[in-house]
C-alpha cells in the first residue's frame, strides 16, 4: 500500500525538529520530504520498507519512525541482517532451545521476543536466507514464531521496519527473495535520495564532518575555498554520506589547519575522479523538468548542426562517374566549412568481396539548410542519446555528463527508448 503523495506534509517546522533531534544535515527537498513521509507514517502501525543507496543514511529513517509512534516508549532493537551468519540468524532472530544445536547450553530469547511491544530494525533484509524470510512472513501475518528447537508457539507484538539498497523487484524475479514477504515489508515504501541529488547539502556535510572531527581528536579546523566546495558538490559520490566523511576526516587530519583548495581535495578522491562536470546544479533542487529542460536545449542545438552538415553535404563534389556512392560527413574534419566524403565503389564489388573505398577532403562553402520534416521531440531526444553513447564508446556515465543529466536519468532513458 503506498500512501497518496497528495497528502498534507507536516509543517517544516516539525521536521526541522526531527532532523535536529536525530542530527540530520541537510535542506534538500528530497530529503526533508522523506523525514515527512517518515514522521507521517509513524503513528500508524504498518510496515515500512526504506530503499536507498548504501551510505545515504537509511539508518535515522527508523529511529523518526520509532520516536514519533505510541511505541517510542518501548524498546528498539537495530539488527544488521547481512552481518550474522546463515547458521545463526534464526536463533538471534526468534531465539533457541537449551540443547537445540551445539553450542547452546541454555535457552536464549531472540530480538522479535526481547523487543515485544517495540520496533525492530532489520537492516539489508534482502540478505535474509530465504528459510528466515519464511519464518518473517509468519510473523508479518500472525505475530507468531517458534524458537530454534521449540514446538511451542510464541506471540509477539512487534512493528517491522526493513532497509535496503538492493533492487528487490529484482531480486523477486531472480527468487533471491520471496514475493508475498516483499509486499508485507513494504507496506510503505520511503526512498533515501542519493548525496548527489542533494546539491549544497554536501557543503552543508562536509563543513559539519570538518568540524566535528577537529573538535573531537583537538586539532586545528580545515577551512574549504569556494572552488573546493564546489568541487565537492560537482562529485558524484558513489559511496554517498559514508565516502563524504571519510573524505573530509582525511583532509581534516593531514591538512589540519589549511586552507583547502581544489587541488589538495583531489588528492583525497579516487584516482581519475571527475570533479568539473555538475551532478546538480549548486542551490537547486534536483528535478526531471529541469533535466528535460537541459536536454531539450541540447538536441535543438544538435538539430542546427545536423541541418548546417547537410547543407553542406549537398554542394560536396561529386563521386567518380562509374559508380552509386554513399556519402558522409565527418563532423571532427580540420577547420570550418570542411568535410570528408567518403566514396563507396559498389561496381568493384562482389557478394562475397569487401567495399573499395576512396577518402577525399574537399572545401564546402556553408549552406542554408534544407527544410526538412520536423521530428517529434521523442526522437529528437532518442538520436540526441544514442550520439551521445556513440561519441563515448558507449560509456553511460560519460555521456551523461556531455549531455547534462544524471546518469539515473540517462539509464531510464535509454529503457524507455529500448536502448539496452
Amino acid at each position: 500500500m503506498e500512501m497518496s503523495a497528495n497528502l498534507p506534509a507536516r509543517p517544516s517546522a516539525e521536521v526541522q525538529q526531527a532532523k535536529q533531534r536525530l542530527g540530520i544535515v541537510g535542506n534538500s527537498p528530497a530529503l526533508s520530504a522523506a523525514v515527512a513521509r517518515a514522521m507521517r507514517v509513524a503513528p500508524i502501525d504498518l510496515s515500512v520498507l526504506i530503499t536507498g543507496e548504501s551510505g545515504t543514511g537509511k539508518e535515522f529513517f527508523p529511529k523518526i519512525i520509532h520516536n514519533y509512534s505510541s511505541r517510542k516508549h518501548a524498546k528498539y532493537i537495530a539488527v544488521n541482517c547481512g552481518a550474522i551468519p546463515e547458521g545463526t540468524i534464526d536463533s538471534e532472530l526468534f531465539g533457541h532451545e537449551k540443547g537445540s544445536f551445539t553450542g547452546a547450553v541454555a535457552s536464549r530469547k531472540g530480538y522479535f521476543e526481547e523487543a515485544d511491544g517495540g520496533t525492530i530494525f532489520l537492516d539489508e533484509v534482502a540478505e535474509l536466507p530465504l528459510t528466515t524470510q519464511a519464518r518473517l512472513l509468519r510473523v508479518l501475518e500472525s505475530g507468531e514464531f517458534l524458537k530454534v528447537g521449540s514446538s511451542t508457539v510464541q506471540r509477539t507484538n512487534i512493528r517491522v521496519v526493513a532497509a535496503t539498497n538492493v533492487d528487490m523487484l529484482r531480486a523477486v524475479e531472480e527468487g533471491r527473495f520471496r514475493e508475498d514477504l516483499y509486499y508485507r515489508l513494504s507496506t510503505v515504501q520511503i526512498t533515501i535520495p542519493p548525496l548527489r541529488d542533494r546539491g549544497s547539502d554536501i557543503a552543508l556535510l562536509a563543513r559539519k564532518f570538518a568540524a566535528d572531527f577537529a573538535e573531537r581528536w583537538r586539532l586545528p579546523a580545515i577551512t574549504l575555498t569556494e572552488e573546493a566546495r564546489e568541487a565537492l558538490m560537482h562529485y558524484s559520490w558513489p559511496g554517498n554520506v559514508r565516502q563524504l566523511k571519510n573524505v573530509i576526516e582525511q583532509v581534516a587530519l593531514f591538512e589540519a589547519g589549511a586552507d583547502v583548495d581544489t587541488a589538495t581535495l583531489r588528492h583525497y578522491l579516487p584516482q581519475g575522479a571527475a570533479v568539473t562536470a555538475p551532478a546538480v546544479i549548486p542551490g537547486r533542487s534536483h528535478t526531471y523538468e529541469r533535466e528535460r529542460e537541459m536536454l531539450f536545449n541540447l538536441i535543438i542545438n544538435l538539430q542546427k548542426r545536423i541541418d548546417e552538415l547537410e547543407a553542406r553535404l549537398d554542394d560536396a563534389p561529386a563521386a567518380p562517374a562509374a559508380s552509386p556512392l554513399r556519402h558522409r560527413v565527418d563532423p571532427d574534419a580540420d577547420g570550418p566549412g570542411t568535410a570528408v566524403a567518403t566514396y563507396v565503389d559498389f561496381s568493384k564489388t562482389a557478394p562475397t568481396a569487401d567495399y573499395v573505398t576512396y577518402t577525399d577532403t574537399a572545401d564546402i562553402a556553408p549552406a542554408e539548410p534544407a527544410p526538412a520534416e520536423p521530428a517529434s521531440l521523442q526522437e529528437q531526444e532518442r538520436a540526441a542519446i544514442v550520439a551521445a553513447l556513440d561519441r563515448n564508446g558507449g560509456q553511460r556515465k560519460s555521456a551523461a555528463a556531455e549531455l547534462g543529466i544524471s546518469p539515473r536519468t540517462l539509464y531510464r532513458k535509454i529503457k524507455d527508448y529500448g536502448l539496452e
